[in-house]
């Protein structure tokens, strides 16, 4: 059983607290994951936001939970749980000692979870006051958002910064797709069903996809994204950690140690893009106006409301990891905004059977394929050769095996990734952030790609509303291969 905690969350009244976090903490609460005596605290910036702050809280609830999932009974309850307070992050004024003077009024040994909802540009500073506040303990844990910096050099230098002040075992870098449910079932399928580990390499796979598809566009992000992209802002964390979980070997034990270990080894093999590398294996895009949902909507550029923009909303790269179980098997990241639908998953393709025993007019053979999808539904998919069995002579079929994750529970199934991570962070479980080796690792490996792209070459062109730009279909051509779309296959 966790122990009653403190959470702070710093921007408290900002997009990810209102939409996530609250909601998250909301459904620990009724699943009794949330201990009494717990209390959160999000800063906001002034005595006007403070004082609205639980109505603030109560419409925001309303609006993000599923139906079904907010109750007047239980809002009340959790209501208390709140303690709204007035803080500016980048200045050391008096309310830091109000702060400082609530958290202080409980246990000295409770869990206090500092939550860095803000820029990264202001890490620093923040975890800097809350040093010279005397508000970091021995049991004090600070969580800090993606991306951190834009480059290896930015973030290092976020990362030393956030050091000066936090143990590196203090440190929570959060990627929350790592906190899905079905992320961390990748593990439980391949090490604990020798179907699948005995069946997890060059010998038997021939290529795995990776995709993290978006039907919206900017939204509010438009001032971030623009100087991010989508390289910064979904490859080097999101696809680059499913890529460890999918390629890793098995750890020793499944603490945060021996993951970690593994996942360094994977970024550690994958082979470097320089130079023309980048060209040939490396798609950029960027959306125009087209048919999205049946409606029209807007490009990039429209979004931006600014003349040109190389920056790019698609991304699609042919990887390679050298190291003996992945010898020769491409792995193919792909992610765009404004894409057909929306969409998460693994896709796992086997190579053919070595000799096929029937003749050709039996229909073709197809290899088999896995596919582990995250979201919007959570589900596991195997597809296998099959003979049609209503026809007397023998004629073969591809037969999809479907599990639908939701329906093997009797209440139905709600990953919350965000509730997941900071319950972990308040019990001091690391195993699902991200160590700064890692960070350092895989900005090694992106910068080459940014540094080509701020040399030569624009973003390929894709109507919003279709599965990106032509040459990222010809990037999988170029190997026999295609992109498989949800709800449309191979």
């Amino acid at each position: 059983m966790l122990n009653p905690f403190d959470i702070v969350i710093f921007g408290g009244g900002g997009d990810l607290a209102l939409r996530k976090l609250l909601p998250a903490m909301y459904r620990a609460y009724q699943e009794g994951n949330l201990p009494e005596g717990s209390r959160i605290l999000p800063t906001v910036r002034g005595q006007e936001q403070q004082q609205e702050y639980i109505e603030t809280a109560h419409k925001a609830l309303k609006s993000f939970l599923s139906d079904g999932e907010f109750n007047d009974k239980d809002w009340q309850a959790f209501s208390t749980y709140l303690i709204p307070v007035v803080i500016n992050v980048t200045e050391a004024d008096d309310n830091w000692d109000e702060l400082h003077k609530i958290l202080n009024s409980d246990a000295e040994d409770k869990s206090r979870v500092f939550y860095l909802s803000l820029p990264p540009a202001v890490y620093g500073q923040c975890c800097e006051i809350l040093s010279t506040k005397g508000l970091i303990t021995k049991t004090s844990r600070v969580v800090v958002e993606k991306p951190i910096g834009y480059c290896g050099k930015s973030a290092e230098e976020i990362n030393a910064r956030i050091a000066e002040f936090f143990k590196e075992e203090q440190i929570f870098r959060i990627d929350h797709y790592l906190g899905k449910e079905t992320v961390q079932n990748l593990m439980a399928l391949r090490f604990s069903n020798a179907l699948f580990e005995n069946l997890w390499d060059a010998k038997t796979i021939d290529n795995i996809q990776i995709s993290i598809s978006e039907t919206v566009g900017l939204e509010s992000r438009a001032g971030f994204y623009d100087k991010a992209g989508a390289l910064r802002d979904m490859v080097q964390n999101h696809l680059l950690q499913l890529l460890c979980l999918v390629a890793m070997e098995s750890p020793h034990k499944l603490n945060a140690q021996s993951i970690r270990t593994e996942k360094l080894k994977v970024l550690e093999a994958l082979r470097p893009l320089l130079d023309e590398d980048v060209d040939n294996n490396v798609v950029r895009g960027q959306y125009v106006p087209g048919e999205l949902g049946g409606k029209i909507v807007p490009g990039y550029l429209e979004e931006l409301a600014e003349g040109a923009s190389t920056t790019e909303t698609f991304v699609a790269i042919r990887a390679h990891i050298d190291n003996w179980r992945w010898s020769g098997v491409p792995f193919y990241l792909r992610t765009g905004k404004r894409m057909k639908q929306r969409c998460a998953e693994i896709v796992v393709e086997y190579k053919p059977v070595s000799h096929n025993v029937y003749d050709n007019n039996v229909g073709p053979v197809k290899p088999n394929r896995l596919v582990i999808r995250l979201q919007p539904e959570e589900s596991i998919q195997l597809t296998l050769m099959s003979k049609k069995l209503d026809k007397h002579e023998m004629q073969l079929q591809p037969v999809t095996l479907n599990i639908e994750l939701s329906e093997q529970y009797e209440n139905g199934f709600h990953s919350d990734a965000y509730k997941r991570l900071m319950l972990d962070a308040a019990a001091n479980n690391p195993s699902l952030f991200i160590h700064r080796q890692e960070v350092r690792r895989a900005w090694k490996w992106i910068d080459p790609i940014i540094a080509r792209w701020q040399e030569k070459g624009t973003p390929s062109l894709y109507r919003a509303g279709s599965w990106g730009p032509e040459a990222a279909d010809e990037l999988l051509d170029e190997c026999n291969h295609k992109w498989f779309n949800v709800g449309e296959g191979a």
